[in-house]
């Protein structure tokens, strides 16, 4: 085995009642064209959105804050760590801390969405209490000890590439295994207050919906999130919470219309040490059938993996959870549920690492 290359492959299969979890600019949910024929799709930045909030939430990693307004964070660490420092002060220092690292501000505020970790930002917050005036260290200082969610899902800096940080996730968009057609939920509300003889309704419209099981994949670069965090643990820690998330967590769009609170029918990590492999080939031709799409899309998923090894190697491990009564692989390792699946997945990346 390679040990300079650990990739963590995450695959879900899950059932989406009547749903909008992510609309296009008309309000349609988002669909595409794979296999010849037009799909539920949920997008990766919808979900990816949806795992940081359930790390807000649930995880005490180490997490950072993604806004226009972290000058103003940063200026509030400052008023944190000297508490005589007024916060207009505080502010100009902060503000003086961007300048410094080539960082375009205007009105107190980046000119970009900037992601920016606790622990980076404590120690700007020092370094501008102390006067710093090297550019060099104050630079340093935004890319060394970046939060999980920033090693995971990386930085874009536009204006000085150098304080980027590459992703050691990969988020695939969310597809159904199956073909799915949009449908119309015509509505009417009534007013409580309208008078006696007044029979029409207060307000009427249409929301558009599908129904859909999907297939939803993505990846660690577990040796690269090692490298980023520097911490072997905390990295093994942050692979745990990510798989957790991505497992739990679910887009918000029209939640409250539809309720779609559902759980993965099936979660399956497999670990590999030549490459990441998206098993999403196994539904180009479509999953058609007139008794649930689920057992036959995990039947497939589970033939594609050992069809993939006439051009990769067999992963390493696979663990997975299933809540269906199917065939289990001999080649897999089934798991009661999601704290023993982390659990062993913990115990084997300690022992590949």
């Amino acid at each position: 085995m390679d040990k300079k290359r650990l990739y963590i492959d995450i695959h879900v299969i899950q059932t989406l009642p009547p749903s909008n979890v992510n609309r296009d600019d008309t309000g349609s949910p988002k669909t595409a064209i794979y296999g010849g024929v037009r799909r539920a799709r949920v997008s990766s930045q919808s979900w990816k959105r949806a795992i940081r909030k359930y790390f807000i939430e649930e995880s005490s990693e180490d997490l950072g804050v993604r806004s226009l307004n972290v000058i103003k964070y940063l200026a509030d660490r400052i008023t944190a760590a000297d508490s005589s420092i007024i916060q207009e002060d505080a502010m100009k220092m902060a503000e003086k801390i961007f300048n410094m690292a080539g960082i375009g501000i205007k009105d107190h505020k980046t000119k970009a969405l900037f992601f920016l970790g606790r622990k980076q930002a404590d120690k700007l917050a020092a370094a501008a209490i102390n006067g710093e005036t090297d550019k060099k260290i104050i630079k340093q200082l935004f890319s060394d000890n970046p939060a999980v969610d920033i090693a995971l899902f990386g930085r874009m800096v536009a204006d000085d590439p150098s304080m980027n940080e590459d992703a050691s996730v990969q988020v695939a968009h969310a597809i159904s295994t199956h073909e799915v057609n949009t449908e119309f939920d015509f509505y009417t509300a009534v007013d409580d207050l309208a008078p006696e003889d007044n029979a029409g309704a207060g307000m009427l419209g249409t929301i558009e919906y599908n129904s859909s099981t999907l297939y939803r994949y993505a990846n660690i670069a577990m040796h690269e999130l090692t490298r980023q965090l520097s911490d072997k643990e905390q990295a093994i820690g942050a692979a745990k919470s990510f798989i957790e998330a991505f497992a739990n967590s679910m887009p918000t769009g029209k939640s409250n219309t539809f309720a779609n609170q559902t759980l993965p029918q099936m979660l399956m990590i497999n670990i590999r040490s030549d490459r990441p492999v998206n098993l999403v080939t196994a539904y180009e031709t479509p999953v058609k059938s007139h008794t649930g799409n689920v057992i036959p899309s995990i039947e497939r998923l589970f033939d594609e993996v050992t069809k993939t090894e006439k051009y990769v190697q067999a992963p390493l491990k696979t663990l997975y959870i299933v809540q269906n009564e199917i065939e289990k692989p001999e080649w897999a390792t089934e798991e009661d549920n999601i704290t023993v699946l982390l659990n062993d997945f913990s115990r084997v990346i300690e022992e590949l690492l």
